[in-house]
């Protein structure tokens, strides 16, 4: 892998350089000054010129090649509250019983709370106007361009590199949900396994510029039976009794299973058969049987993928993924610890807060980083061409920022937290049919509740069409329309103009390679973002504007029903 020399970049060569032009009169020659550009405008610039899946790895210590200390703030945590607007309950919550996050940030919703370094808002993508550019665009362009595959050659790139970290190997993924069977497991037999979830509020929301999709993989153990042989069987009760664990049930409906096959009678009722639930679950089955199992905890080993990709635009005028993707995600946990280990670990954390450091996080190189609780994270994302390359340092180091730092996550992870209950949430994403179920503890559907909170369709509150669409005119919710959407799809998807402008706002992105000051798809500068915070001054919610949020959600009062032990076909096994 390239590295970038600093050699001529090193702070006492620059501060010579500097003395001897104020005291000889002697201007700095055009190379010279070339010389004294920070680590990561270089970085740029090799970003801006590369053909090459890997990028250039500076010589130095990652922390010095940062242009954003703070990354890990993101965009939306500069929005403009105004003392009434509250898009931030969604993320910044203390500790519900039982769950090992004990972030306990919940008072970030009525304050900003910043670092001397976080209160400059660093991501300056977001005041470029880029009406000029994506008016220059013509429509039949971009859609061709998210239209096209750049996954399929990924891997064959990264292994003529020798590349050591995660190389995805999903086959067909660039198809979406023609690369799973009925139940949601890849057919490639890579073990991946699809799961319909409802997008959390907002930035996943197609009408704000991305599509995506996720699925999980469990280790090997998982998936066998006690004599090392793989059992479908097995790994979807394994998978069932993740799922029960992850939103802290003892029950949960499932694909179906075969009990004999299983070797264990997992509902509960003394006999085997075909069964479409687990009760009263007690651990893992098959080869893991007897392994560690806790509540709101993944096993270690656990792999997401997850693809973020344009707002793709079918023949038929619906929306849906795009064939291109803007990244690839990949989160694998390397390490499993225990709650009480974790709470150490968070009491940590608001120590080195306390003391005014600022975020640091080990890499471990092409697997990325480590976020300190045992989660390894890296991914891929768009050259200036649009073929995938590997993240930089800080281009990684801005994940953090969701997968270690807020609230309202479960073991560091949104998504499966998010699954629709059951065999109906196995399968991939589909937004058509899905309802707006409420999060646990409240009565309106999310999507109602956030656009009401947030008082804007985004955490901007610049999103016109879904203002025009869901709002009455003096800006307040208008339940009557909302009762009108079918689902989630009606709630959240653009129209198709909206749909081709921001994939081209995200286009101009791309060509710049500047990701580090942002990736959000934005035409013009949204009036309800600060460029820098005041702790001070800058006007703060009031208690009654601060709410309770779980991120997991209530499908039972949608679906009408919840998990029963159905009537059961006994079998037999027989030699």
């Amino acid at each position: 892998m390239q590295k970038i020399s600093t050699s001529q970049t090193l702070p006492h060569l620059l501060l010579y350089l500097l003395c001897l032009s104020f005291f000889t009169g002697v201007a700095l020659s055009e190379e010279e000054k070339e010389d004294q550009r920070p680590i990561f405008q270089e970085l740029l610039g090799y970003l801006h010129e590369l053909d090459e899946v890997l990028p250039p790895v500076p010589d130095m210590a990652p922390v010095h090649t940062l242009y954003n200390p703070e990354a890990v703030v993101p965009p939306q945590c500069y929005t403009r509250t105004e003392a009434k607007a509250n898009p931030c309950y969604v993320c910044h919550q203390d500790q519900i019983p039982e769950r090992e996050n004990r972030m306990n940030d919940r008072d970030l919703q009525v304050a900003y709370s910043f670092s001397d370094a976080g209160t400059l808002n660093h991501w300056k993508n977001l005041f470029e106007d880029r009406s000029a550019r994506v008016a220059a665009i013509p429509d039949e362009e971009i859609r061709r361009y998210i239209a096209e595959d750049n996954y399929s050659e990924l891997a064959g790139r990264l292994r003529e590199k020798n590349f050591q970290g995660y190389v995805p190997d999903l086959a067909n993924l660039q198809l979406g949900a023609a690369a799973f069977d009925e139940e949601g497991f890849a057919k490639d037999g890579s073990h991946w396994v699809a799961f319909n979830y409802k997008p959390f509020p907002s930035t996943f929301w197609p009408t704000n510029g991305s599509t995506d999709d996720v699925m999980i993989r469990l280790p090997e153990i998982y998936r066998t039976d006690k004599d090392g042989r793989d059992s479908r069987e097995i790994y979807k009760t394994n998978l069932a009794i993740l799922e029960a664990a992850i939103k802290g049930v003892d029950s949960i409906g499932s694909l179906p299973l075969d009990e004999t096959a299983i070797g264990k009678d997992v509902d509960g009722d003394g006999k085997l058969g075909i069964t479409h639930s687990i009760f009263k679950n007690t651990g893992w089955v098959g080869a893991a049987e007897g392994y560690f199992l806790d509540s709101h905890l993944y096993p270690g080993g656990t792999e997401f993928l997850h693809t973020v990709r344009y707002v793709g635009l079918n023949e038929d005028g619906t929306v849906g993924v795009s064939t291109r993707m803007k990244e690839v995600r990949y989160m694998w946990k390397v390490k499993a610890y225990s709650k009480p280990v974790y709470g150490r670990q968070y009491d940590l954390e608001a120590m080195e807060k306390e003391a005014g450091n600022l975020p640091g996080y080990v890499s471990v190189q092409q697997h990325g980083l480590d976020n300190g609780n045992g989660w390894a994270i890296s991914g891929f994302i768009e050259d200036r061409k649009g073929r995938l390359r590997f993240l930089t340092h800080e281009e990684n180091f801005a994940c953090m920022g969701c997968h270690n730092t807020i609230g309202s996550t479960i073991d560091k992870t949104f998504s499966f937290a998010r699954k629709i209950d059951g065999a109906e949430g196995w399968g991939y994403i589909d937004l058509h049919g899905m309802l707006d179920a409420p999060s646990k503890g409240e009565t309106v559907g999310e999507i109602e509740l956030y656009l009401t909170r947030a008082e804007g369709g985004s955490e901007f509150r610049n999103n016109d069409e879904m203002a025009a669409r869901w709002f009455k005119a003096d800006g307040t919710i208008d339940p009557k329309k909302i009762a009108r959407a079918r689902d989630v799809y009606d709630l959240i998807v653009p129209s198709t103009e909206r749909a081709l402008t921001l994939n081209k706002a995200y286009r101009t992105i791309v060509e710049d390679q500047d990701f580090i000051y942002g990736k959000d798809a934005i035409v013009t500068p949204p009036a309800n973002v600060y460029d820098k915070i005041d702790n001070q001054t800058s006007p703060t919610l009031p208690e009654e504007r601060t709410y309770d949020y779980d991120i997991i959600l209530d499908w039972s009062a949608v679906s009408g029903h919840e998990p029963s032990k159905p009537e059961k076909t006994v079998t037999t096994s027989s030699d």
